[in-house]
């Protein structure tokens, strides 16, 4: 039997209804002459699912709590209950599917099945068809698991044949088994057994006066007490835009994305008529990359939590730039920063793998004191497939917590990079103008560049900078 990790067992004991603990992963398929439809991708799904075989399996409880859950298979596993169909009402806008994934990504998973929900959504206006990915953070850590889309995205237009063997679940082992197991692995590893009972007495702490609070701003536009629901809106612009930023004005493509979110919190507290002042900052935890020489080689061992603060208050967009830049020059000089083109080779690697990882690095260190979680993932620079159609656009969604009311997740793939934002019902019901500012400080940066370009002098040459 296998255990929950401490940190998966946290995520399954924090779940609540206002806390949510689950990514969501977005992904548009281009209109084809034959439509994926629910029959196919049940028969795809069921395919596959052998290759993650924690997605039939649940978190069984030890009598008592004296250990962590262990992963046992699920006896009633039904594929329909966690494929599901939806259609958007005509004519099929993006608003209509925003406001769907909002409600979807704003409900909670049934902890007593396999902990994931995929959802084909029907009805786009232009002919395409959606699939929402939904897994608990409990499920995919990058190691042991790996999201499922992973399994179900192709690099060719048509669909592979996957060997398939009927399944048949192991017997429950039945609350003697769970407890003579948990207590032969305390006596083999007390270690464990400690951060068990340290586990056990935070959660005892967590509930007296002034104890166990996250660290969390006591106030601020991106601060609030969480509701049970939650806004999603997206953000598409041109990755080639970015990287003529990145080449005109040193820096990297990330630093370009960063500093185009600091330009759009900028200007949406401005539509507010919040309080924007030269000093105005936000602090974003944003989850790197790095070397990790004598570890494992499993993208969990590969993520750590970055703070940064976001120059809200700089009304330039190039001395925006400059000081994100500048910012995050230590953790590219320290010899540890992986390159984008060496993240996307990591074994275990998919976009909505790192997001999940990103907002696990996000959730352990959530008493470090910030505003807002910014997950960046490079994704494949050439078109990938689903079920042999092409996958247009992918946006994932990363929980909220504490009393952060917006969380923002940044995915590049195939030429554009999309933005995913979530946001609490009440607390932001402009989230959509947040994500159109947004957009508008990309332009705004895109536009220095070709600005400049078109103002140099003859014969001057760009700078050559890093292309990380």
């Amino acid at each position: 039997m296998q255990r929950l990790s401490p940190l998966d067992a946290l995520f399954l004991q924090s779940d609540s209804p206002t806390v949510p603990r689950q990514i969501a992963t977005l992904t548009i398929l281009e209109a084809g002459e034959t439509s994926l439809d629910h029959d196919r991708l049940l028969r795809i799904i069921d395919e596959r699912i052998d290759l993650v075989p924690r997605y039939r399996q649940v978190p069984r409880h030890v009598p008592g709590r004296i250990g962590p859950p262990v992963w046992v298979d699920d006896e009633n596993f039904d594929i329909t209950l966690h494929v599901r169909r939806s259609a958007l009402p005509s004519p099929g806008s993006r608003d209509a599917l925003h406001e769907l994934v909002g409600r979807l990504v704003a409900r909670r998973l049934d902890l007593d099945r396999p902990l994931w929900e995929l959802y084909l959504v029907e009805g786009l206006e232009d002919g395409a068809v959606a699939l929402l990915f939904k897994a608990h953070q409990a499920l995919v850590d990058g190691s042991e698991t790996v999201d499922l889309a992973q399994v179900l995205l192709e690099e060719v237009a048509h669909a592979r044949d996957i060997p398939h063997e009927d399944w048949t679940p192991r017997p429950d082992p039945g609350p003697l088994a769970l407890t003579a197991s948990t207590v032969n692995r305390t006596v083999t590893h007390p270690v464990e057994a400690l951060h068990t009972v340290e586990r056990v007495a935070g959660r005892f702490v967590r509930h007296l006066p002034g104890f166990g609070s996250p660290a969390t701003p006591s106030s601020g536009v991106l601060h609030t007490t969480l509701s049970r629901h939650r806004r999603f809106a997206t953000v598409a612009v041109s990755f080639g835009d970015l990287r003529r930023v990145r080449e005109f004005h040193g820096g990297t493509v990330n630093d370009a994305i960063l500093a185009s979110i600091a330009g759009g919190l900028r200007g949406w507290m401005l539509t507010r008529a919040e309080t924007v002042t030269p000093k105005t900052s936000f602090r974003a935890l944003v989850p790197m990359s790095v070397v990790s020489e004598g570890l494992p080689t499993s993208l969990g061992s590969r993520v750590k939590g970055h703070l940064l603060s976001l120059p809200v208050g700089e009304t330039n967009p190039v001395v925006r730039l400059h000081q994100v830049s500048y910012a995050l020059k230590d953790h590219r000089e320290t010899g540890l920063a992986v390159a984008a083109n060496e993240l996307a080779n990591l074994p275990g690697f998919a976009t909505s793998t790192f997001h999940a990882v990103g907002a696990r690095v996000a959730m352990a260190e959530a008493r470090r004191d910030h505003h807002i979680t910014i997950t960046n993932v490079p994704g494949s620079f050439d078109p990938v497939y689903l079920a042999g159609q092409k996958v247009q656009e992918v946006y994932s969604a990363i929980p909220l917590r504490g009393h952060r009311a917006v969380s923002i997740a940044v995915t590049s793939y195939n030429g554009q990079v999309f933005f995913g934002l979530v946001g609490d019902r009440e607390a932001v019901p402009d989230l959509d103008v947040l994500a159109q500012c947004i957009r508008e400080s990309v332009d705004e940066l895109v536009e220095t560049a070709a600005s400049s370009t078109r103002r140099a002098p003859r014969g001057r040459q760009r700078p050559q900078r890093d292309k990380s």
